[in-house]
């Protein structure tokens, strides 16, 4: 049997390494930090509390975080008891939650004070699921700190002897069809992640700092804040405020941050700030971006002003970094690289078979790759649905060009990706239908300079309903209040039908081109 625990193999290191700084956070009001030792101490006294409330290893928890340095020791303990933990984003609406309890089969819940109104709601239809609080008391639910301060360090358990094909987590992905699905890893996809992605692209070195801009609640949080940084025995730096391109300028000014990951649109917005002109990163030494492509003005703009190439990454919550400009290797402005190691990943035609240099297919790895994901959780079609013979098919186009760099080139399916976030048309179209205005609807991708793509949605409306501004306004706010903010229409035109085929489905892709060719015109 294969054994593997990233919370042992963090307390492992911490062992030696006990004074080094874990994780340091930047807040408005001030700075703090943990070392390796108090870290793993706190995430041994979670699992401890844990186990203690009648949870065991096994158990499926969901987790609503904000950033900052209770998320790492929460996630490192989970990790430690052996528990399955569905990240979640702050964002998410009741019905979200409700659907991830229900679908999930959740016993627990642990949530940050300040968001816990959506759990309250969300859980009135789940008595028995135990519930956290991590912040100020809060009826009805029990407060996580004052558990983890009543174990003394004399009674902290071991951690779990996992195996490495248990169940880790479950991370929720949007689809183009019904609910969102959820992404099975299992306890040996961190030890992979480390061997791979965290080791060959965002090149953490022990004791360096390293701020990677994802918040908690997303596979990406995961990957880089937590598992790439602590894993390699980096310092994680969190900032807990809003992005304001100033702002993350100063930031890599003043600390000693060596690595930034950050999103194609963070870089945008921070390359047109006027502050760029005048930047002077206090020892920034690597970058990298995933999310979608990055311009190749951005990356010529962040390089002129750093000496720092911006070097792309392609992966997804199923899998792990598939594709990257790796250290050490020739950047090709506009390319995401070349494939990881260990991993084959090819193009391939309709039949699942691997298409000549230059020609453009899907995107897809063979299902031998060591970070791929086990299945989508209770949903069998699904996840036969997403393998073509023996290869994973991501859902995007790309080609690879003759020196096998691959370059992206587009969606193959409706999902949209907007400022890294990842929405499924169908969560928008289900928020809009709900009001009483609409008819139809349909959400499409829209190209936009900044966010690479905003959700357009175009509604029919009920008859005797008039168009205004106020009405979009008005829609707008309905799907903010209804599924996660993130996912709100940003552009809505109000038409008189929708193209479809003969059987009646909705033809996004004619919306897509037609969307593709107005900002074109523009």
């Amino acid at each position: 049997m294969d054994h593997y625990n990233f919370g042992a193999a963090v307390e492992a290191y911490a062992k030696n390494n006990s004074d080094q700084i874990a994780v340091f956070m930047h807040t408005p009001s001030g700075d703090s930090s943990v070392t390796y030792a108090e870290l793993t101490t706190e995430a041994a006294k979670l699992h401890t509390s844990l186990i203690n409330q009648g949870l065991q290893a096994g158990d499926r928890i969901l987790v609503l975080l904000t950033r900052g340095i209770l998320s790492y020791e929460i996630y490192l303990g989970l990790n430690r008891m052996g528990a399955v933990t569905l990240p979640a984003s702050e964002l998410l609406r009741a019905g979200d939650i409700k659907y991830r309890v229900r679908h999930a089969g959740v016993k627990a819940v642990i949530v940050a004070s300040n968001i816990a109104d959506e759990v309250e709601t969300a859980l009135t239809e789940f008595p028995d699921v135990k519930r956290f609080v991590v912040g100020d008391d809060r009826d009805g639910f029990v407060n996580l700190l004052d558990l983890m301060k009543e174990v003394d360090d004399s009674s902290l358990l071991p951690p779990a002897d996992t195996d490495a094909n248990d169940i880790a987590y479950i991370s929720y992905t949007s689809g183009t069809t019904g609910g969102p699905k959820g992404v099975v890893h299992v306890h040996g996809w961190p030890r992979a992640h480390l061997a791979n992605a965290a080791t060959y692209w965002f090149d953490v070195k022990e004791k360096e700092w390293a701020w990677a801009t994802a918040g908690p609640g997303w596979a990406k949080w995961v990957w880089s804040p937590f598992v790439s940084i602590i894993g390699k025995g980096g310092t994680a730096f969190v900032f807990t405020g809003r992005f304001e391109p100033e702002v993350f300028l100063d930031i890599l000014s003043t600390y000693p941050i060596g690595l930034f990951c950050s999103t194609p649109t963070e870089y945008r917005l921070m390359a047109k700030s006027a502050k760029i002109e005048s930047w002077q990163p206090k020892c920034l030494r690597s970058a990298v971006s995933a999310g979608e492509p990055l311009n190749r003005e951005v990356i010529d703009v962040i390089f002129k002003q750093s000496n720092v190439m911006v070097r792309d990454g392609y992966g997804q919550t199923e899998n792990s970094l598939l594709v990257s400009t790796q250290v050490g290797m020739e950047v090709k402005k506009g390319s995401m690289g070349k494939p990881s190691p260990n991993h084959n990943v090819v193009v391939i035609d309709e039949d699942g078979k691997p298409l000549p240099v230059g020609s453009v297919g899907d995107i897809s790895v063979h299902r031998t790759a060591p970070t791929l994901f086990r299945e989508y959780l209770y949903d069998e079609e699904r996840t036969a649905k997403a393998f073509r013979g023996d290869y994973y098919v991501t859902g995007d186009l790309g080609r690879f060009d003759e020196d096998g760099y691959l370059w992206f080139e587009g969606r193959a399916d409706d999902i949209i990706i907007s400022a890294g976030y990842t929405i499924g048309p169908f969560e928008v179209e289900d928020a809009l239908i709900r009001h009483p205005a609409v008819a139809e609807c349909a959400a499409v991708a829209s190209p936009d300079p900044e966010r690479g793509s905003i959700v357009k949605a175009f509604v029919v409306l009920k008859a005797n309903v008039e168009e205004s501004p106020d009405l979009v306004v008005e829609l707008q706010n309905h799907v903010k209040n209804t599924t996660a903010p993130y996912k709100y229409p940003r552009e809505i035109e109000f038409v008189k039908d929708l193209p479809k085929t003969t059987s009646g489905k909705i033809r996004r892709i004619e919306l897509r081109a037609q969307e593709r060719s107005r900002k074109l015109s523009q």
